[in-house]
């Protein structure tokens, strides 16, 4: 199959009704454990049809909620097993506690920042669960950033559909690529920090 005619496949699928149900559940995934931003996942879908923006939006937003409560409990329950063996593999105890300290006097900032950048979200979420940071504040303020990225995503490609619609099919692999990158750098910037 070439490129052009798996593109086409993928957004033939993507503008089918069902797809918002892909995008909730990979959106859900990328809050606990996945490394592809959600927008690779809701790009062709209002790419393909552009009523599809706002269910695919809201679709990404409650997924990403639930993702998140989801990586939050993971962080709050496995605390003592999984928690202590990633901070001593992954990072530092010293790391950690510069983290708790830094998440007490900003917590609030830092989960914005996390929302709207490429910092992977699901390590915060495990971490805000850690740390025992108030739920309802955590999950109040990502729902209102992560829904604002997405909703601001979900409007460019509404109102650029067709110009993206070019973009997609001419450039889809290098995109994608560009997303994951973009995603790993954050993580690159977040295990610097």
């Amino acid at each position: 199959m070439t490129d052009m005619k798996l593109i086409n496949k993928i957004l033939d699928y993507s503008a089918r009704p069902w797809y918002t149900w892909v995008v909730f559940l990979m959106t859900i995934c990328e809050s606990v454990f996945l490394f592809v931003p959600p927008e690779v996942f809701m790009t062709p879908a209002i790419v393909a049809d552009k009523k599809r923006a706002f269910p695919v939006v809201f679709a990404a937003a409650i997924g990403s909620i639930i993702g998140g409560a989801i990586a939050y409990m993971i962080g709050l329950w496995l605390f003592d097993t999984v928690g202590i063996w990633l901070i001593q593999h992954v990072a530092s105890m010293e790391k950690f506690e510069l983290t708790q300290s830094l998440f007490n006097q900003y917590g609030i900032m830092i989960i914005i920042l996390t929302a709207i950048t490429p910092i992977p979200y699901k390590v915060l979420a495990i971490c805000a669960g850690f740390l025992q940071y108030p739920v309802l504040v955590f999950l109040g303020v990502s729902a209102i950033f992560r829904t604002g990225r997405f909703a601001i995503i979900g409007f460019l490609l509404w109102k650029f559909q067709g110009f993206a619609n070019t973009l997609v099919k001419k450039y889809s692999w290098q995109l994608t690529i560009a997303a994951i990158i973009f995603a790993l750098c954050g993580l690159i910037i977040m295990t610097l920090v």
